[in-house]
């Protein structure tokens, strides 16, 4: 395998991996270049002496192209960098990537960075190992749902339901006649019968307040020595539980776990579900816990949140007490 500039001589074997690479990584059409006009740039790249070839027994096997923009001078944005199937993990993109960052080097640029599709994990994983760290996030939506969304002058509201693994129905609202008071003036409140082992608290308070139902929830939890499962459906956009055992919050999900603003990656990890918490306290399968119960970084990614708090309810054998 070698590596050496690329020239304009090299338009059609670039041509048919650009459109194998397009293909590859699934790029949604309102993101999708056409070769024409993606040549356009690659071919000022290659002018530039900013682009480069692996070559296998002759065949051109990878490219990687990049760019120093006018206005950041210090910065080597790479554009492109793909190699085909079967000329992989033999250090062709290091070596790709080598060449062009060893040019700008000499050329007295800094730094450099690129542009990444989120689910690409292959590649995160290789310019996490080469020094690459996140410094924005590029984020897209559908208009329709952007214009609906601005349009509204309030968040939508939240809807919450807290589950006690008991059949102890009048112990729970003995509990709550005790509790309830010092958490907060509360609208409505209603205690549903056991169901599969579990009764059901709904009140108006812990719908829009976060912090009474995990006060609630802890509270009941450590009075009845039980665990305690507290469900909310968060502006109808995401999903959150919450586990208590013997008095402790012991596990917590979040559909979404930057939708309320960035988090350091320790924090969004935390936010994903414990499937053998989930599965001693509830019951669930672990299987169908991982399956379900997923995080991603927008509300769209995953089934409408309605839909996902119903589904998260009945792994766990609870009943979904949203419709009101």
């Amino acid at each position: 395998m070698s590596i050496r500039p690329a020239t304009e001589n090299d338009h059609d074997s670039l041509r048919d991996l650009w459109l194998a690479f397009q293909d590859e990584v699934d790029t949604p059409d309102f993101l999708r270049e056409s070769w024409e006009h993606a040549w356009e740039d690659l071919g000022r790249h290659v002018r530039a002496g900013l682009g480069f070839v692996s070559e296998e027994g002759g065949v051109v096997t990878g490219f990687v192209f990049g760019t120093v923009p006018r206005e950041t001078p210090k910065l080597l944005h790479v554009t492109d960098l793909y190699v085909a199937p079967d000329a992989r993990r033999e250090g062709v993109a290091r070596g790709l990537l080598h060449a062009l960052v060893a040019t700008a080097s000499e050329r007295g640029v800094g730094h450099v960075g690129l542009d990444l599709q989120i689910d690409n994990t292959p590649a995160t994983a290789l310019y996490r190992r080469l020094g690459f760290v996140d410094q924005e996030r590029f984020l897209t939506a559908e208009l329709a749902m952007v214009l609906e969304r601005t349009e509204q002058v309030e968040r939508p509201p939240s809807v919450a339901s807290t589950h006690v693994q008991t059949d102890d129905e009048t112990a729970v609202e003995h509990a709550l006649q005790q509790f309830m008071p010092r958490l907060g003036r509360s609208a409505r409140m209603e205690v549903a019968p056991p169901r599969n082992g579990w009764v059901s608290v709904v009140d108006e308070l812990c719908d829009r307040d976060r912090s009474a139902q995990r006060r609630l929830g802890r509270e009941l939890s450590e009075r009845m020595g039980v665990p305690v499962v507290a469900l909310a459906l968060e502006e109808d956009a995401v999903v959150r539980f919450l586990l208590f055992e013997r008095g402790r919050m012991v596990d917590e999900y979040l559909s979404v776990p930057t939708y309320y603003g960035a988090l350091n990656k320790a924090d969004e990890l935390s936010l994903a579900a414990n499937p053998t918490l989930v599965a001693r306290l509830t019951g669930a399968d672990p299987g169908r816990v991982r399956a379900v119960a997923r995080t991603a970084s927008s509300p769209a990614e995953l089934p409408p949140a309605r839909e996902l708090f119903v589904q998260i309810a009945e792994l766990m054998g609870l009943e979904a007490r949203i419709d009101r």
